[in-house]
């Protein structure tokens, strides 16, 4: 039996809901960590910018793969291990890349933080599973507001920490703030003894990692190994073996970690391709925009400023994003629903022009950052309700779970993608790239935005209506563990069975 408020002992109920915010807010802040750092990073270790910006590439792929890994944890006996393991390992990624030592060592301290994108479906779970429905409603709305806020609020901290002590500095707050927040699970959050174990798909969790890994590798290595060599063939003929194979285990398998038949809906699989998408465009926006933000004057085009400057350019963002998503409802009342994703990818687009034709002034890149927010806002928000409205109720969980990946992955994509276009234009012996560089990345955006807003126009909208509640209590369900758990016709959780 499930505990709730009344069966919780005075001092974790008490304790619940601040822990779990205060994990959220945590988990945030680390994972953005590592965007206004790649040129720091860069000349700390004296590697190249391609390399460098695997220290946020690496964290969104580790995230991709374990966000649906722990959704599954979360479902059993073991969510409070899980959440507590999870801090540990977060923690310990801090403490490597706070450590002077080897570049090597910050790509596995940024790779184990990536865990800790998917504690976020484990803080759902317990409010879920553990308060009273009408205080774990408002806990999750809680901690929704509080991921976003917590990437904003992390991309100015890491700024100044960095500009004032070091990017080490960084990572050493990182660490003290991750351990008080596991400190405080151990005491306060609830196990879950109670719940059923469900399988978990360890060898579909290695195909797609290994499968991820290769692409990526080859796609922001191949300008400096040489796309026609061997290594980058290598890893090319991996990814195209590996994701197949993996798609084929997990339509094939019983408790898939990513149910892939529900792309045989076309809405669904145009809706999780547009995700996709999406997802790269934004990352290759935020990449370039930190990378010419603290481009030295000298080169003729940077704009020369500290990463503190780079961490404040990228607040417009979050802020608009999250300004986007709590206006969708009341626009919602004079824009057709068809045409909100649309309008969000023109809004990317907008912003992709400026900053092609216009991007000499601070100005006006704090201005491209606020426009995209809002783009990226009304995208993302718009795609749940299409999914509710495009699946049988009972599929819902695992429908926005699966955008939730292909989102991760996107970004992921996006991040390898900026440093090889930038690389592409860095000349023999260069340190910095030529202007061109900055704008063929913004063309790439450009396109991948105009598509993005085609397949948007063309999606095939449901002519079924579904209510905010349940659009809610669908995402709740998708970001709680809902790999597993789906809604079903009387708006109440069950387990999915596959």
């Amino acid at each position: 039996m499930t505990s709730t408020d009344d069966t919780l002992p005075t001092a974790v109920r008490r304790g619940l809901v601040p822990v779990l915010v205060s994990i959220c807010t945590v988990v945030a802040v680390v994972s953005s960590v590592g965007a206004p750092l790649i040129p720091t990073v860069a000349s700390t270790y004296g590697v190249s910018f391609t390399s460098a910006q695997w220290s946020l590439t690496i964290a969104m792929l580790t995230g991709a793969v374990t966000v649906p890994i722990l959704g599954r944890l979360g479902d059993g006996p073991h969510r409070k291990q899980a959440v507590v393991g999870s801090l540990a390992v977060v923690a310990l990624g801090c403490v490597l890349a706070a450590m002077p030592g080897n570049f090597a060592m910050l790509i596995v301290g940024r790779a184990l933080q990536g865990i800790g994108l998917g504690l976020m479906p484990l803080a759902m779970a317990v409010a879920r599973d553990h308060l009273a429905p009408a205080r774990a409603r408002s806990c999750v709305a809680a901690l929704s507001v509080t991921a976003v806020a917590g990437i904003g609020l992390g991309y100015p901290l890491t700024g100044v920490i960095a500009h004032y002590w070091g990017f080490h500095a960084c990572f050493v707050v990182a660490a003290i703030a991750t351990s008080a927040v596991l400190l405080a699970s151990v005491f306060v959050v609830p196990t879950s003894v109670h719940l059923k174990r469900r399988p978990l798909d360890v060898l579909g969790a290695v195909l797609l990692g290994a499968g991820l890994t290769a692409l990526l590798l080859a796609l922001s290595t191949g300008g400096t190994w040489g796309w026609t060599s061997w290594p980058s063939a290598i890893c090319v003929v991996i990814g195209v073996i590996v994701l197949p194979l993996w798609a084929r285990h997990e339509v094939r398998c019983a408790f898939p970690l990513v149910q892939l038949s529900l792309l045989r809906n076309r809405s669904v699989l145009t809706a999780d391709v547009t995700g996709l998408l999406a997802g790269i465009g934004m990352f290759v926006l935020s990449s370039t925009v930190i990378r010419l933000v603290q481009t030295p004057e000298d080169t003729g085009y940077g704009l020369g400023r500290s990463a503190m400057v780079a961490g404040l350019v990228l607040v417009p963002f979050s802020l608009a994003s999250v300004v986007a998503n709590r206006l969708l409802p009341s626009a919602s009342r004079w824009v057709p629903r068809t045409l909100v994703m649309p309008l969000g990818a023109v809004a990317f687009v907008v912003a992709l022009v400026l900053l092609a034709v216009g991007r000499s002034e601070l100005w006006v890149v704090f201005a491209v950052m606020g426009i995209a927010g809002l783009g990226v806002g009304l995208t993302f928000a718009a795609m749940p309700a299409l999914i509710v409205s495009a699946v049988p109720s009972h599929e819902t969980g695992s429908a926005l779970g699966v955008n939730q990946v292909t989102r991760t992955v996107g970004g992921a994509v996006g991040s390898a993608l900026s440093a090889t276009i930038l690389a592409a234009y860095t000349l023999p012996g260069a340190v910095y790239p030529t202007d061109d560089g900055y704008s063929a990345t913004a063309t790439a955006g450009i396109v991948l935005w105009i598509v993005t807003g085609l397949l948007a126009l063309g999606l095939p909208y449901a002519r079924r209506r579904v209510s905010k509640s349940l659009v809610d209590e669908s995402v709740e369900s998708a970001v709680s563990g809902g790999f597993a758990y789906d809604v079903d016709s009387r708006r109440t959780h069950s387990v999915g069975e596959r």
